[in-house]
Protein backbone atom coordinates (compact mmCIF):
# COMPACT_ATOMS: atom_id res chain seq x y z
CA UNK A 1 0.00 0.00 0.00
CA UNK A 2 1.42 3.19 -1.13
CA UNK A 3 0.29 6.42 0.50
CA UNK A 4 0.60 9.97 -0.99
CA UNK A 5 -0.17 13.09 1.62
CA UNK A 6 -1.49 15.50 0.15
CA UNK A 7 -2.15 18.67 1.52
CA UNK A 8 -4.40 22.12 0.59
CA UNK A 9 -6.40 20.48 -2.74
CA UNK A 10 -9.86 20.24 -2.60
CA UNK A 11 -10.63 16.64 -1.07
CA UNK A 12 -13.91 15.87 -3.19
CA UNK A 13 -11.69 16.41 -6.30
CA UNK A 14 -9.20 14.26 -5.54
CA UNK A 15 -12.30 11.64 -4.49
CA UNK A 16 -12.83 11.52 -8.37
CA UNK A 17 -9.60 9.54 -8.64
CA UNK A 18 -11.02 6.46 -6.24
CA UNK A 19 -11.00 3.16 -8.26
CA UNK A 20 -9.41 1.07 -10.70
CA UNK A 21 -7.00 2.45 -13.10
CA UNK A 22 -5.94 0.05 -16.09
CA UNK A 23 -2.61 0.77 -17.77
CA UNK A 24 -1.71 -0.97 -21.13
CA UNK A 25 1.54 -0.61 -22.63
CA UNK A 26 3.99 -2.89 -25.02
CA UNK A 27 7.28 -2.70 -23.43
CA UNK A 28 10.48 -2.50 -25.72
CA UNK A 29 11.02 -6.40 -25.28
CA UNK A 30 8.12 -8.02 -26.56
CA UNK A 31 9.02 -9.20 -29.75
CA UNK A 32 5.06 -9.70 -31.02
CA UNK A 33 3.93 -6.72 -30.30
CA UNK A 34 1.39 -7.61 -27.48
CA UNK A 35 -0.14 -4.99 -25.32
CA UNK A 36 0.51 -5.71 -21.58
CA UNK A 37 -2.27 -4.83 -18.77
CA UNK A 38 -1.86 -4.06 -15.24
CA UNK A 39 -4.17 -3.02 -12.90
CA UNK A 40 -3.96 -0.33 -9.78
CA UNK A 41 -6.50 0.52 -7.06
CA UNK A 42 -7.00 4.15 -5.63
CA UNK A 43 -8.38 4.93 -2.66
CA UNK A 44 -8.98 8.59 -1.48
CA UNK A 45 -9.00 8.69 2.06
CA UNK A 46 -8.73 11.87 4.90
CA UNK A 47 -6.38 11.28 7.16
CA UNK A 48 -7.73 11.96 10.49
CA UNK A 49 -7.38 10.72 13.58
CA UNK A 50 -9.67 8.67 16.25
CA UNK A 51 -10.48 11.24 18.56
CA UNK A 52 -9.65 10.63 21.89
CA UNK A 53 -11.84 10.08 25.00
CA UNK A 54 -11.50 12.79 27.76
CA UNK A 55 -12.16 12.14 31.11
CA UNK A 56 -16.26 14.19 32.01
CA UNK A 57 -17.15 13.58 35.16
CA UNK A 58 -20.98 13.08 33.53
CA UNK A 59 -20.05 10.04 31.92
CA UNK A 60 -18.57 8.77 34.50
CA UNK A 61 -19.97 6.55 37.91
CA UNK A 62 -16.96 6.63 40.92
CA UNK A 63 -17.68 3.64 43.64
CA UNK A 64 -16.15 3.12 46.51
CA UNK A 65 -15.36 -0.17 48.08
CA UNK A 66 -13.52 -2.01 50.78
CA UNK A 67 -10.65 -4.03 49.11
CA UNK A 68 -10.67 -8.02 48.95
CA UNK A 69 -7.67 -10.30 49.81
CA UNK A 70 -5.42 -10.21 52.31
CA UNK A 71 -4.49 -6.88 54.52
CA UNK A 72 -5.93 -7.64 57.61
CA UNK A 73 -8.33 -5.19 59.78
CA UNK A 74 -6.84 -2.19 56.97
CA UNK A 75 -7.80 -3.45 54.07
CA UNK A 76 -11.02 -4.56 55.88
CA UNK A 77 -12.29 -1.18 57.44
CA UNK A 78 -10.99 1.41 54.49
CA UNK A 79 -12.71 2.03 51.27
CA UNK A 80 -9.70 2.11 49.68
CA UNK A 81 -10.33 0.53 46.26
CA UNK A 82 -12.22 2.14 43.26
CA UNK A 83 -14.37 1.11 40.23
CA UNK A 84 -15.14 3.43 38.03
CA UNK A 85 -18.01 2.53 35.51
CA UNK A 86 -18.43 4.53 31.82
CA UNK A 87 -22.22 5.29 31.81
CA UNK A 88 -22.93 5.51 27.93
CA UNK A 89 -21.22 2.22 27.22
CA UNK A 90 -21.07 0.13 30.21
CA UNK A 91 -17.62 0.05 30.47
CA UNK A 92 -16.12 -1.27 34.19
CA UNK A 93 -12.36 -0.16 35.28
CA UNK A 94 -11.59 -1.36 39.24
CA UNK A 95 -8.63 -0.57 41.05
CA UNK A 96 -7.46 -1.94 44.80
CA UNK A 97 -4.05 -0.21 46.36
CA UNK A 98 -3.50 1.16 49.74
CA UNK A 99 -4.69 4.66 48.91
CA UNK A 100 -8.14 6.16 47.38
CA UNK A 101 -5.47 8.73 44.87
CA UNK A 102 -4.05 5.74 43.58
CA UNK A 103 -6.50 3.81 43.07
CA UNK A 104 -8.54 6.40 41.44
CA UNK A 105 -5.72 7.44 39.39
CA UNK A 106 -5.25 3.55 38.48
CA UNK A 107 -8.79 2.93 37.71
CA UNK A 108 -8.86 6.22 35.60
CA UNK A 109 -6.02 5.25 33.57
CA UNK A 110 -7.49 1.56 32.94
CA UNK A 111 -10.88 2.82 31.57
CA UNK A 112 -9.33 5.28 29.54
CA UNK A 113 -7.11 3.15 28.04
CA UNK A 114 -9.93 0.59 27.03
CA UNK A 115 -12.15 3.37 25.71
CA UNK A 116 -9.24 5.03 23.44
CA UNK A 117 -8.63 1.29 21.99
CA UNK A 118 -12.19 1.12 21.30
CA UNK A 119 -12.17 4.00 19.42
CA UNK A 120 -9.37 3.26 17.77
CA UNK A 121 -10.63 0.07 16.70
CA UNK A 122 -13.86 1.74 15.50
CA UNK A 123 -11.96 4.18 13.26
CA UNK A 124 -9.79 1.39 11.83
CA UNK A 125 -13.06 -0.44 10.66
CA UNK A 126 -14.41 2.85 9.32
CA UNK A 127 -11.19 3.66 7.07
CA UNK A 128 -11.31 -0.01 5.74
CA UNK A 129 -15.08 -0.13 5.11
CA UNK A 130 -14.46 3.46 3.04
CA UNK A 131 -10.99 2.26 1.26
CA UNK A 132 -13.38 -1.16 0.32
CA UNK A 133 -16.40 1.11 -0.97
CA UNK A 134 -13.66 3.11 -3.09
CA UNK A 135 -11.63 0.38 -4.41
CA UNK A 136 -14.29 -1.83 -4.90
CA UNK A 137 -13.32 -5.62 -6.26
CA UNK A 138 -10.02 -4.66 -8.12
CA UNK A 139 -11.58 -6.47 -11.34
CA UNK A 140 -11.51 -5.43 -14.62
CA UNK A 141 -15.08 -4.19 -14.66
CA UNK A 142 -14.23 -2.06 -11.51
CA UNK A 143 -12.03 0.63 -14.00
CA UNK A 144 -12.37 4.42 -13.57
CA UNK A 145 -9.51 5.24 -16.20
CA UNK A 146 -7.25 3.82 -18.67
CA UNK A 147 -3.94 4.81 -19.62
CA UNK A 148 -2.77 3.24 -23.05
CA UNK A 149 1.28 4.80 -23.94
CA UNK A 150 0.85 2.66 -27.16
CA UNK A 151 -1.32 5.63 -28.58
CA UNK A 152 -0.56 8.46 -25.87
CA UNK A 153 -4.54 8.66 -24.78
CA UNK A 154 -5.97 8.55 -21.41
CA UNK A 155 -9.66 7.64 -21.27
CA UNK A 156 -11.96 8.29 -18.00
CA UNK A 157 -14.51 5.51 -17.88
CA UNK A 158 -17.39 7.84 -16.08
CA UNK A 159 -17.09 10.98 -18.36
CA UNK A 160 -15.92 9.39 -21.50
CA UNK A 161 -13.81 11.85 -21.76
CA UNK A 162 -10.06 11.20 -23.60
CA UNK A 163 -7.15 13.49 -23.13
CA UNK A 164 -3.09 12.95 -24.17
CA UNK A 165 -1.37 10.86 -21.78
CA UNK A 166 1.48 13.15 -21.52
CA UNK A 167 -0.46 16.01 -20.11
CA UNK A 168 -2.39 14.10 -17.94
CA UNK A 169 0.87 12.40 -16.58
CA UNK A 170 2.42 16.14 -15.84
CA UNK A 171 -0.80 16.28 -13.40
CA UNK A 172 -3.53 18.09 -15.99
CA UNK A 173 -5.96 15.52 -14.55
CA UNK A 174 -9.34 18.11 -15.06
CA UNK A 175 -8.68 17.55 -18.92
CA UNK A 176 -10.49 13.89 -18.01
CA UNK A 177 -13.05 15.90 -15.27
Amino acid sequence: MLSIDIEGDDLSKLKKEAGGHRIQRIPPTERRGRVHSSTVTVAVIDPKEAVAVAFNDRDFKIEWYSGTGAGGQHRNKHQNSCRITHLPTGTIATSQCRSRDNSLAEAKEAILDRLNGRNRTYHRIELSVERKQQVGSGERGDKMRTYRFQDNTAKDHQTGRQAPLDRVLMGNFDLLW
